[in-house]
């Protein structure tokens, strides 16, 4: 008797499960063909990012190349080019090396490549707070103290990493300029910072002692 109600049943289940596939066949052929154009779209955004990035792998290898050879002008156009490709590792690459290399003279030309980082090339959180820190570097010698401050707020109000580096910009800015006051307040924000980096806690210390005793 309960061998007959076990096959009774799973002949029901299976039968619903039968008329359940008829009944919404259209709906779930469609539903597959669905997901079948997302996963060939996906897989074909990954190859065409893989051949983009590949490109740009390439056109920048070949620009230190001919860099190399003398041929400064096109490096220029190149990387500026590579820039504003808003690639993840190559265009902060291209920027860096305009700036090495000295071949734009022009600040606001620089800067405005900066803020294409900055505001415009998908980086991670703590490379973006880095190519922030460059560009405070890059503009400490002619910035003022509302300039400077401006370009590094977004990494005094975090936690970064490069906080503490930051900081100690600031400190040395201001001590350059004979703030000293001011020198000394930013010196000690990276003695109490929990995540300060060592070697720059260790010159803080000794500017401080050295400099800024009272």
């Amino acid at each position: 008797m309960d061998e007959e109600i076990t096959i009774i049943n799973t002949q029901t289940r299976n039968e619903k499960i039968k008329n359940f596939f008829i009944q919404n066949k259209k709906k779930l052929i469609s539903l597959f063909f669905i997901f079948l154009i997302i996963f060939l779209s996906f897989y074909s955004f990954q190859i065409y990012n893989d051949y983009k990035r590949e490109k740009i792998s390439n056109r920048y290898n070949s620009t230190v190349i001919s860099f190399k050879g003398g041929d400064k002008a096109q490096a220029v156009f190149e990387m500026k080019e590579i820039v504003n490709q808003n690639d993840r590792t190559y265009s902060p690459l291209a920027l860096y090396f305009l700036i090495d290399n000295e071949l734009i003279q022009n600040k606001d030309e620089i800067n405005s490549l900066f803020d294409t980082l900055i505001n415009d090339t998908a980086v991670k959180k703590e490379i973006k707070n880095l190519i922030i820190y460059k560009k405070a570097l890059y503009n400490a010698d002619t910035s003022n103290e509302n300039e400077l401050l401006n370009i590094l707020q977004p990494i005094i109000n975090s936690k970064s990493v490069w906080k503490s580096h930051s900081l100690y910009l600031l400190a040395e800015f201001f001590y350059s300029k004979n703030e000293k006051q001011k020198a000394k307040e930013f010196f000690n924000k990276i003695l109490t910072l929990e995540n300060s980096n060592q070697d720059l806690v260790k010159e803080a210390k000794k500017r401080l002692n050295r400099d800024l005793s009272d």
